[in-house]
């Protein structure tokens, strides 16, 4: 699949010269070009992009401050004639920075980068798709405690935290249930509002409760279907 690009610059030349780099090379595409900031802004509402070309210096709202204004923004390549700009732009963790004149050496030297930061991002991805069936990081008094999945006997809801019981000992941690329940391996499930289970852990249960142990986790009325229908599975 091709990389969207979005060039925003407010000289139409360096617009063309972006536009005809970008076509020398077979994995770009241009999706959108603007002459300001608030163009740009009006583009990704309607369309996802993957990369932009941003000029710094324009008029009503410059580069720095779009992309300050981003909440989750694409990867951005900035094109600029002041180096001035340097410093700010790593804090943004920006791709690359590139000074006008541009030559097409440097464009494919920022476009390359560019790919290689992807990579990274889907491999890193990847890694942890595959390592949050083993483990996860609890945040408990400013210290992460990396915890095994299998020794998560089950999790309880206490208003604005989780308490984490497992096999050694419990921890404690401010999270929304709903949200630590994202984090977890499919052999989980929620039998309550309150409370999620590890459900290899279950030795017993009736119609209204599980069981771990001499531990009686309860099912709510909403969830029993959904619990009843695991635990056949099991």
């Amino acid at each position: 699949m091709k990389t969207k690009c979005m060039i925003i610059d407010d000289e139409p030349l360096a617009l063309q010269l972006i536009e005809s780099y970008i076509a020398k090379i077979p994995n770009l595409d241009i999706a959108a070009r603007c002459s300001n900031a608030i163009e740009g802004f009006e583009i990704l509402k309607k369309q996802s992009i993957d990369l932009i070309f941003l000029d710094i210096q324009m008029p009503l709202l410059t580069g720095i401050e779009f992309l300050n204004s981003l909440q989750n923004p694409p990867k951005v390549i900035l094109t600029t004639a002041y180096r001035d700009y340097a410093p700010e732009s790593y804090e943004l963790e920006v791709v690359d920075y590139l000074l006008k004149p541009i030559s097409f050496t440097r464009f494919f030297k920022a476009i390359d980068k560019y790919f290689e930061t992807k990579v990274t991002v889907d491999t890193k991805m990847n890694h942890q798709d595959i390592s949050i069936s083993e483990s996860i990081l609890i945040n408990m008094n400013k210290k992460y405690y990396k915890v095994f999945c299998k020794d998560i006997l089950y999790a309880e809801s206490l208003k604005d935290y989780i308490r984490i019981h497992t096999n050694t000992g419990n921890i404690t941690t401010k999270d929304k249930i709903s949200d630590f329940e994202k984090k977890l391996p499919p052999y989980f499930i929620r039998t309550h509002r309150s409370y999620i289970v590890n459900t290899s852990k279950i030795t017993a249960f009736t119609a209204n409760d599980v069981e771990i142990g001499d531990i009686e986790i309860p099912i709510g009325i909403s969830y029993k279907q959904d619990v009843f229908r695991k635990i056949k599975e099991l």
